[in-house]
């Protein structure tokens, strides 16, 4: 068990935990207008999961995300405003509007980047982690993957390899209990967690991902594991998303079982953590409403950023595609 963490540190999970929902559900409104091209998967429901994971991690470590991970640079604290243009393909974006919602990175806060090709972005973790051993720069790197992603062969060589070489990764599944509309339980053999006993490394599984603190806590140990070169950990966190997969997806069948969502939805990790805070005398709920609302005059600002800003210059569509520039070879003997 980590240390409880300070006043500020307890508040700050708040603010982000508010922040991804209120970001979530303005870009869920906007994609429904038509302002944002393609889809949004939200992590409405999941932010204990995603604020308790990244705000584990130090300002300098590396995470990948995957197809649902807004949430996921606004947790490291990540500003609004680029992350909103990004969405909408504007050129003041974190990826100059070339990323959008499923592709997005943001290097600034070590988000290597995401991808909707499931388990794809859990090997360029493994990489970093790599080369954070090779250099002895003391970071670690997280792979955020969903339980759909936990039967992808990728997942298994990179906790092969990570494995042998010891490399500071953690392997963390948000076990949201449904890959699109298909339940765990019915594609998955076993806990997730204890897959990590055939690679040599812990298995922690938080039952309850609702708990930002629980996820924290159980991330700081992952962490602090691979700082002291004991190599990598999988931590599986039980979590539930409230909306549907994606934004706007109709289906025609209801997968997911009405009390079950109620149940859920009853146990809203910003409410409960608002609840716990008041508890321990770190907040009246006065100054934490008043939290919430400087939250929402910031996604407020964030929108007026993206609405303000320009769509990148058709020109500059094949910039960035490299390092550097390749340059042509003059061929010899061509015509002029």
């Amino acid at each position: 068990m980590t240390d409880v963490p300070d006043r500020d540190v307890l508040l700050e999970m708040q603010r982000r935990m508010i922040r991804i929902r209120r970001f979530d559900e303005r870009a869920s409104k906007m994609v429904k207008r038509g302002q944002i091209p393609g889809t949004v998967h939200t992590s409405i429901g999941q932010e204990a999961q995603v604020v308790g994971a990244t705000m584990a991690l130090g300002t300098q470590d590396y995470m990948t995300g995957n197809h649902r991970s807004h949430g996921h640079p606004i947790g490291k604290g990540a500003p609004l405003g680029p992350l909103m243009a990004e969405l909408v393909g504007k050129g003041t974006g974190v990826c100059k509007g070339k990323g959008g919602s499923l592709h997005l990175a943001d290097f600034a806060v070590g988000s290597l980047g995401e991808s909707g090709i499931v388990g794809s972005s859990i090997p360029i973790a493994t990489g970093a982690g790599l080369s954070a051993k090779v250099l002895g720069n003391g970071r670690v790197a997280l792979a955020f993957f969903g339980d759909g992603a936990a039967n992808q062969g990728c997942l298994y060589e990179a906790m092969n390899i990570a494995g042998v070489w010891k490399l500071p990764v953690i392997f963390l599944c948000e076990n949201n209990q449904y890959a699109l509309s298909t339940p765990a339980h019915t594609v998955t053999s076993g806990v997730i967690a204890d897959r990590a006993a055939g690679f040599g490394m812990p298995g922690v599984r938080v039952e309850n991902g609702q708990d930002v603190l629980a996820v924290y806590d159980a991330v700081s140990t992952a962490v602090a594991r691979a700082r002291a070169d004991e190599g990598p950990t999988l931590v599986e966190v039980v979590t539930y998303r409230f909306n549907e997969h994606s934004e706007g997806l109709r289906l025609g069948v209801d997968y997911r079982n009405a009390d079950e969502k109620a149940e859920w939805v009853a146990k809203d990790p910003i409410e409960l953590f608002k609840a716990e805070l008041v508890r321990r005398g770190v907040a009246t709920e006065q100054e934490l409403d008043q939290l919430a609302a400087d939250v929402l005059a910031e996604v407020d600002e964030a929108v007026r950023f993206t609405d303000e800003s320009p769509y990148p210059d058709p020109s500059v569509a094949f910039e960035d595609l490299y390092t550097d520039q390749p340059q042509q070879p003059a061929l010899a003997g061509a015509h002029q």
